[in-house]
């Protein structure tokens, strides 16, 4: 059993935690903002910018598929939802989506403010590069092929028979 989504019962619309993001990289030095969004093609996203320390951040935020089956069809007996119902059920998981965007920027934004970790870390798979895809797009192969040829590196944990001897 999955655990229910972040704010899945908000009821804070998109825009306000939109603009929530927006005021939060103020706070943290940002000097640009934007965002936008498409609903057409196999994806829909939306997209929210910034630029902070000299450094563009790109955040790609995936949008549910509003006739996807969890919005057109209840989930306990998988009965047809009304046009209404589908778009309210929609609406809501949208409005999680922008709920958890939020979460996840402010949390790295104040990560770095208090000294935890420096920004290139805690933004590096979102950092835009020159060539206007991000570090983590252009990394998602190469960890791919990393993984699948099991050239991964060794365990960071000792082995549990040297632990307990050591705890001996």
């Amino acid at each position: 059993m999955t655990a229910p989504a972040y704010a899945a019962t908000t009821d804070v619309p998109a825009d306000r935690s939109r603009a929530e993001i927006e005021k939060a990289v103020r706070r943290y030095g940002g000097r640009r903002f934007m965002y936008g969004w498409e609903e057409d093609g196999p994806d829909p996203r939306a997209v929210v910018a910034f630029v902070i320390n000299d450094r563009q951040v790109r955040f790609l935020l995936p949008m549910p598929d509003a006739q996807d089956r969890q919005f057109t069809h209840t989930p306990a007996r998988g009965n047809r939802r009304s046009p209404a119902e589908q778009e309210k059920a929609y609406e809501q998981a949208v409005r999680s989506r922008w709920r958890s965007l939020g979460l996840v920027i402010r949390a790295k934004l104040e990560a770095v403010a208090s000294g935890i970790v420096t920004f290139e870390d805690e933004f590096m798979a979102h950092l835009v590069l020159p060539e206007g895809d991000t570090v983590g797009q252009r990394m998602h192969p190469v960890l791919a092929q990393t993984f699948s040829e099991g050239r991964t590196p060794p365990s960071l944990l000792p082995p549990v028979h040297l632990a307990l001897e050591a705890a001996r």
